[in-house]
C-alpha cells in the first residue's frame, strides 16, 4: 500500500493507512480534541449530523522539531480556524464533515474504519476539491498529517511537519 494519496476521479484524492487498533482508539484519535490536536488539529467536533467541526490548526505543536514556518505558510504561523459541520457519524466506523465551510457544496472530509485483526484500516477521502491547485495541497496536508497519526499511534516521534510537506508536496505538485 502507497502513502500517495490516490486520485480516484476529478476532484477527489483518498488515502490509506493501516493503524494500530483497536478500532475505538482510532476512532478516538479522530473525533477527540485532545487526541485529534496531536496529529491534526484541536478543536471542537459536535458528533451528530449538522453538528459543528472546528478544528483549530497549530502546526508548529505536532512534533517536537522546531522549525521555521515556509515563506508560503506564514500565515499560518499563530494557528488556523477551520469551520465546517457534520455531515455522516457512525460511530466508530464513519465521520465526514464539510471542509473549511458550513455550505453544502464545499469539499467533504470522510473517514471510514474497518478492523483487520489487531489494526484498522482507515480510508480518508476528501472530495469536491475545485482545482489541481487544490488538490496538491489537500493532498501534501494530509500526507503529512497521516504520516505523524501513523507515528503517534505507533509511539514514535514524528518527522517534522514543515520540511515533511515541503518534500511531499513537490512530489504531489509532479503527480496531480
Amino acid at each position: 500500500m502507497s502513502d500517495h494519496g490516490i486520485v480516484t476521479e476529478a476532484g477527489v484524492v483518498v488515502f490509506r493507512r493501516v493503524l494500530p487498533g483497536p478500532i475505538e482508539r482510532v476512532w478516538a484519535y479522530l473525533t477527540e480534541a485532545d487526541k485529534r490536536g496531536t496529529w491534526l488539529a484541536s478543536g471542537e467536533m459536535d458528533l451528530r449530523v449538522g453538528g459543528k467541526a472546528e478544528l483549530f490548526f497549530d502546526h508548529q505543536t505536532l512534533t517536537p522539531h522546531k522549525e521555521t514556518i515556509p515563506e508560503k505558510y506564514e500565515g499560518l504561523e499563530k494557528g488556523h480556524v477551520n469551520h465546517g459541520r457534520i455531515t455522516r457519524v457512525d460511530p466508530p466506523y464513519r465521520l465526514s464533515f464539510l471542509w473549511d465551510s458550513p455550505e453544502p457544496t464545499g469539499s467533504e472530509v470522510s473517514f471510514e474504519l474497518a478492523e483487520q485483526g489487531p489494526d484498522v484500516l482507515l480510508v480518508l477521502t476528501h472530495r469536491r476539491l475545485k482545482d489541481q491547485a487544490e488538490m496538491c495541497s489537500v493532498a501534501s496536508g494530509w500526507h503529512t498529517h497521516l504520516g505523524i497519526l501513523v507515528d503517534k499511534l505507533n509511539g514514535r516521534v514524528p518527522q517534522p511537519f514543515w520540511a515533511t510537506h515541503a518534500v511531499v508536496e513537490r512530489d504531489y505538485e509532479k503527480r496531480i
